[in-house]
């Protein structure tokens, strides 16, 4: 059976299971050939803390039959870890950088018609956590000379759920102009050109969002059948 063997289990990933964990659920139950990290019932719980394309092949084969929920943490806060060659701690500083929910979309470009499926639902938990440095002057050039070890959880600060393609307007900030192109969205978020670029392929392939031509500036976005985006839920 295919599954994620608990000795190889990373950290955050172990300590987001017991999170989610509740009196009755199965833990690594096997649900036809293949491994669920947690069973409810007859709800899957899938934690996967990146990569969603790692999971198509299993979606694809369970989704039909069993509800499945994804949760997806990102770093609402997040502290730095520096250890030493011998794995003692060094230093612990906060990251100035914060998480949003629409960081989801990152990996939600993996799969986002998905939404509109009755047994698929995406959590975004947002979390407290820190990330382990160590020392690894080959691979760390772009954290001056460090790898991340782990990430280890600290909380979960909140949960905001994806149930279907109008979820991802939860997900958007207020102000927007309508219609808006991905240049609009990257400033009302706080992001990169192409985090926006990903929102809006989520919306779009979703079928959440419809497209209105272009200007100068790229594709336009535009809810349809309503009025611009309002405030986060």
């Amino acid at each position: 059976m295919a599954g994620i063997g608990t000795l190889n289990e990373a950290p955050l990933h172990a300590a987001l299971k017991d999170w989610y964990r509740r009196d009755g659920d199965l833990v690594e139950a096997p649900v036809d050939g293949l491994v669920a990290d947690l069973l409810r019932g007859r709800t899957l719980i899938e934690i996967q803390t990146a990569g969603f394309s790692a999971l198509r092949a299993k979606l694809d084969r369970l989704l039909d039959a069993h509800p499945i929920r994804l949760v997806h943490p990102v770093a609402a806060r997040k502290w730095i870890v520096r250890l030493d060659g011998r794995g003692a701690p060094t230093s612990r500083r906060r990251s100035p950088k914060r998480g949003i929910p629409a960081d989801v979309c990152a990996e939600l470009v993996a799969f986002p018609s998905l939404l509109s499926h009755p047994n698929f639902t995406l959590e975004v938990a947002l979390v407290e956590e820190e990330e382990l440095w160590r020392p690894d002057a080959g691979r760390g050039r772009r954290r001056g000379g460090h790898v991340v070890a782990e990430r280890r959880l600290l909380g979960v600060v909140e949960a905001v759920e994806l149930a279907s393609p109008a979820d991802l307007w939860g997900l958007m900030p207020p102000g927007l102009p309508d219609p808006f192109t991905t240049a609009d969205l990257a400033r009302a978020l706080g992001r990169s050109r192409h985090l926006a670029q990903e929102v809006g392929y989520c919306l779009r392939v979703s079928g959440a969002c419809a497209t209105d031509g272009r200007d100068r500036r790229g594709v336009l976005y535009r809810r349809p059948g309503g009025p611009a985006p309002g405030p986060p839920r």
